[in-house]
């Protein structure tokens, strides 16, 4: 219901383009205040126009304030001086009913449209417009507070949507890590086992079965620490088998663009959830250069491993058509990146093509 609907939370602040649009109002409004002589007998047409422009820069934060000044004051002047007529420049009220719609709570929204009806009301009952100008007036007002809801809708649809990726790409990094948990417990296990086999024959066996044990257990207890800070939902995750960094080259075994593969530093103690993390970025790097890169001939996946973190960049050769704004699945990977304690970028080449980038530390946080 209307009446229930919150303000939306990310309202932008005031910036400096909202004080030039004022300031280009005021402008345009002297500018038609002395190319029209009939408006030279009404300087209040005038004073009424730049008077209320400062209103937009509250539209965003106190919309139904911005427009009740506006639409009050036309009233009071349309009631009070019904032959003053009205400027062109006064179209700009029109972005305050979309304002309103776009920014404002549903209390807000209601009484914005009862302030809006009075002042056509009050405009037709003195004769300033004729009910088929009223007519023709609400239907732009209506065009104008469709157009304000449908992108309030529309950018709360793409926030949910968003949200999904993020809840789907943490369970996917805890449904990875679970694996790497059950290793580690299985080897504490075993471990435990061996130590009490040989305890007989070997007094040394059950001290070094205990060290492995503690090793084991650390890693263990730090990937449930993960496990736990990124999922947050209590669904069951399906379990199914974890690729790794060794599976990187097996992107290459698709049909598409070629994928040339190269794999430097020393590679083999990579952490598990590091090296799945790796494969999957990779993959989703890979599978889009494949779909949207037009033209392509040559994806190039490089990953190298230093002392402090292990690097991927994937680039591709294709053409990029426009403007290209990252979609869900490059949220998804910039999202597991960062649970991981590391980063993500994805992003046109400055040469050609696409470049997806990230770094990852051997030990997740």
């Amino acid at each position: 219901m209307i009446w229930h609907e919150p303000r939306p939370a990310d309202v932008p602040l005031r910036n400096r383009r909202d004080w030039v649009l004022v300031g280009v109002i005021v402008v345009l409004a002297i500018v038609e205040y002395a190319l029209r002589p009939v408006l030279h007998a009404y300087p209040l047409a005038l004073a009424v126009t730049i008077g209320l422009a400062p209103t937009l820069l509250w539209r965003r934060q106190r919309p139904l304030v911005a427009l009740a000044v506006a639409f009050v004051v036309s009233g009071l002047v349309a009631g009070l001086a019904a032959d003053v007529p009205d400027t062109y420049v006064m179209v700009y009220v029109l972005m305050l009913p979309y304002a309103l719609f776009r920014w404002g709570s549903g209390r807000e929204m209601v009484a914005g449209i009862l302030l809006v009806a009075a002042n056509l009301a009050v405009s037709v009952a003195v004769d300033r417009l004729t009910l088929t100008d009223a007519v023709g007036g609400a239907a732009i007002l209506c065009a104008t507070i469709t157009l304000g809801a449908a992108q309030r809708f529309r950018i709360r649809a793409r926030s949910r949507e968003f949200e999904q990726v993020r809840l789907m790409e943490r369970e996917r990094l805890a449904r990875d890590l679970h694996d790497t948990v059950a290793h580690h417990f299985s080897a504490i296990a075993v471990r435990a086992q061996a130590g009490i086999a040989v305890a007989e024959v070997r007094p040394d066996a059950p001290l070094e079965a205990l060290r492995i044990i503690e090793t084991e257990a650390t890693r263990a207890l730090a990937e449930m620490r993960t496990i736990v800070r990124v999922l947050r939902r209590d669904e069951a995750a399906e379990l199914s088998p974890n690729p790794g960094i060794a599976d990187i080259p097996g992107l290459a075994d698709h049909p598409g663009p070629r994928v040339a593969i190269t794999m430097r530093g020393d590679l083999r103690e990579v952490p598990t959830p590091v090296g799945t993390a790796l494969y999957r970025l990779a993959q989703e790097s890979v599978t889009n250069a494949r779909r949207h890169a037009r033209h392509a001939s040559l994806i190039e996946v490089e990953v190298h491993a230093d002392d402090q973190a292990v690097r991927l960049k994937v680039r591709d050769d294709g053409e990029i058509a426009g403007t290209v704004s990252p979609g869900f699945g490059v949220l998804g990977m910039i999202e597991r990146a960062e649970l991981l304690g590391g980063e993500c970028q994805a992003g046109p080449d400055e040469h050609r093509g696409w470049l997806v980038t990230a770094v990852l530390p051997w030990r997740a946080r």
